[in-house]
């Protein structure tokens, strides 16, 4: 009797091709197919990578293991790492970074998310408004700390007096929120940290609001809309569909920004040096001052390494997130399977309550303040919310858009008001003279306008030279990481071979990696080969934070273009490297200006670096140049004034004329990476 099987309906597993595997060598079948072309692309970077960043961490370990004795470098194990226990000045540098970082994260994750929704629901000019809440983001650091140390110089600055006229500084010190009036912002010890996490979250909003936009964009309309019909209010759309959205969005960007702000240095040093007394100084520049102006290189390796390991955390759970989003289902895997929903509930309402506690203990001075100034906002945007949805569950449509819309007006006034002041008063002082400036009497118009300022920056000061130092090591160091990064980022986004992944977590890895780890094994390996008061040093310095991210982000756009057009190129008899060179860069120009944006900018704006490894005159760049210009208690406003206009307006321009390239490029590559 013949059984009738079943017939297999499942596809039976795909085999090669006849002769594939059989026209590999050996060594590709151990290495990868195009491991020979991988190694020639990515031959550079790996160079750069190994020697700029990696070597110099691991030469970070043995120097933290040494002590300068005189002449003599001696072995002293874990002596500096002991020490740090009873040092008084480490333990408040630590104290300082937590503070001012935790402190700035919240204020600019709840200013960014209502500026991010203000612009959301904004039917027309949301392109321009995103441009100008911008600015201060582009601007460089250096020209905000001292645009804003000159806004709050108790003598010359404009603060106080505003505050005064208005009748609200007296009253910040009625209620205790300063000690006196008129306020002495960064030379009084309870004022400088406050003032110093002002002026990062100024700097700081764009960037949040920018990332958090995106995420609100990406968001499906259509559970909105869902919700409405279901008869759910404004509020608990926010917080059941908007919050959950943007999580993956917005932890990754607390977390990369909470990498940068806890390992700020030109801020803080530009602002306030630290002072007065160490109410300011961070760990960072403990080291910086344990390194290089006491000459123990042991002991400030050993500052910034025993902070390693909270930098470790952010930085591998700021890996996880990222890489995440690359992968099927992403959404979903940011939920912890170990979890129960309850718990997942509750878990970042136990982390805010333990970062309350912690920062109570830390800086009880502090924190009422900032929970009343936080909480004056906070109070009034629901309040506004709670009118909106009230008068449209009444029915009552036209007066829920005219209160929406008179509250999202006044709600934005005061954003671009606080967002341009400071540029604004820049630009008036650079065009007025001493006499003006001193006499305090045209504080937002000069009368007349003068050009004495940039007459004065160019006479007898070596402005211009610090201007082509600064174009000459952007330039050079732009076109290093642009072209090492092209051709890593199309090996990792094309080609085949053994280590790929690994490779594209490390370049994860060191793009995050915070240059305070690496200013003193830099400056031994400067010093060493006779490049310390070099342009040399800083464009061989400048691709450790260039380089990483370019690759990082041209991996994510070499892989949005279709592989077929290649493959079709290489049909047709084209190599390999002719399909790189004539398909794939030109699709690519989008994601290359980005990068090349992104690199020059950054490198015009570097300060820690130039700072360490320059000292001569004439090899300073614009930041390290324009700090020098201030002897002591002397601050030259005016000429600082002018000079801050200066050195923006080459970054503002870039940045106006590449927003389309750069918006493009990022939301190919840097998403999609």
């Amino acid at each position: 009797m013949t059984v009738l099987r079943p017939k297999r309906t499942h596809p039976a597993p795909a085999r090669p091709a006849p002769g594939a595997s059989s026209s590999l060598t050996p060594a590709q079948r151990r290495l990868g197919r195009d491991w020979r072309l991988a190694a020639v692309f990515i031959g550079p970077t790996l160079v750069l990578v190994a020697g700029l960043i990696l070597v110099p961490i691991i030469s970070s370990v043995v120097t933290s293991a040494t002590e300068r004795h005189g002449a003599d470098t001696v072995f002293v194990g874990l002596d500096n790492y002991t020490a740090l226990i009873d040092d008084a000045v480490f333990h408040k540098g630590v104290l300082n970074s937590f503070v001012f970082t935790a402190y700035a994260e919240i204020f600019k994750v709840v200013f960014g998310l209502i500026a991010a929704l203000m612009l959301h629901h904004m039917r027309r000019g949301r392109a321009i408004i995103a441009g100008v809440i911008l600015l201060p983001w582009v601007i460089p650091t250096v020209v905000t700390a001292f645009t804003w140390r000159s806004l709050l110089d108790p003598i010359f600055g404009s603060v106080n007096v505003l505050l005064t006229d208005s009748g609200i500084g007296p009253a910040l010190a009625a209620i205790g929120l300063v000690d006196k009036w008129p306020a002495e912002w960064l030379s009084d010890p309870a004022l400088a940290l406050p003032a110093v996490i002002l002026v990062n979250v100024w700097k700081g909003v764009p960037f949040f609001t920018v990332t958090l936009l995106a995420g609100l964009k990406a968001i499906d309309s259509g559970l909105h809309e869902a919700a409405m019909v279901d008869g759910a209010s404004s509020w608990q759309r926010f917080v059941h569909i908007t919050l959950p959205g943007l999580r993956p969005v917005m932890i990754v960007t607390v977390l990369l920004s909470s990498i940068w702000t806890f390992n700020n240095f030109d801020l803080i040093w530009l602002m306030t040096q630290g002072g007065p007394g160490d109410a300011t100084a961070p760990y960072v520049m403990v080291a910086y001052s344990k390194a290089i102006q006491q000459l123990q290189l042991g002991a400030g390796a050993a500052v910034t390494l025993v902070m390693l390991p909270i930098i470790a955390v952010l930085v591998v759970i700021l890996v996880r997130m990222m890489r995440r989003s690359d992968q099927p289902g992403a959404a979903d895997m940011g939920r912890g399977r170990s979890l129960s929903p309850v718990q997942r509930r509750a878990l970042p309402w136990v982390i805010v309550a333990g970062s309350v506690l912690v920062l109570v203990w830390a800086s009880p001075q502090i924190v009422w303040k900032a929970a009343l100034v936080l909480g004056v906002f906070v109070v009034l945007a629901a309040a506004v919310g709670r009118v909106v949805s009230t008068l449209a569950a009444r029915g009552n449509r036209l007066a829920a858009r005219l209160v929406a819309g008179g509250g999202s007006g006044v709600a934005l006034a005061g954003l671009l008001g606080f967002v341009l002041a400071p540029i604004y008063w820049m630009t008036v002082t650079a065009f007025k003279s001493d006499d003006q400036i001193v006499a305090r009497g045209d504080d937002l118009w000069p009368t007349p306008w003068s050009t004495e300022q940039f007459t004065n920056l160019f006479s007898g000061r070596a402005f211009g030279t610090w201007y082509l130092n600064t174009i000459l090591v952007s330039v050079a160091s732009t076109v290093i990481a642009l072209v090492c990064a092209a051709l890593a980022g199309y090996a990792l986004a094309r080609l085949k071979f053994r280590g790929s992944e690994s490779f594209t977590v490390t370049i994860l890895l060191t793009y995050v990696m915070p240059g305070a780890l690496l200013f003193i094994p830099l400056y031994q390996l400067m010093s060493g080969i006779g490049l310390n008061d070099s342009l040399w040093s800083l464009v061989l310095a400048y691709p450790t934070f260039t380089l990483p991210f370019a690759t990082w982000l041209l991996v994510g756009y070499f892989k949005s273009i279709p592989a077929e057009l290649e493959e079709a190129a290489l049909v047709d008899g084209c190599t390999r490297f002719g399909a790189f060179r004539r398909i794939v860069l030109p699709l690519a120009k989008p994601g290359l200006l980005a990068v090349a944006l992104f690199t020059l900018t950054n490198a015009w704006n570097e300060f820690l670096f130039a700072f360490v490894f320059i000292t001569k005159d004439d090899y300073k760049t614009l930041p390290v140049g324009m700090q020098s210009m201030i002897f002591g208690d002397v601050v030259p406003q005016g000429q600082l004034a002018a000079a801050s206009l200066l050195v923006s307006i080459p970054v503002v321009l870039m940045y106006g004329f590449g927003q389309r390239f750069l918006t493009e490029g990022l939301t190919a590559g840097a998403v999609k990476g």
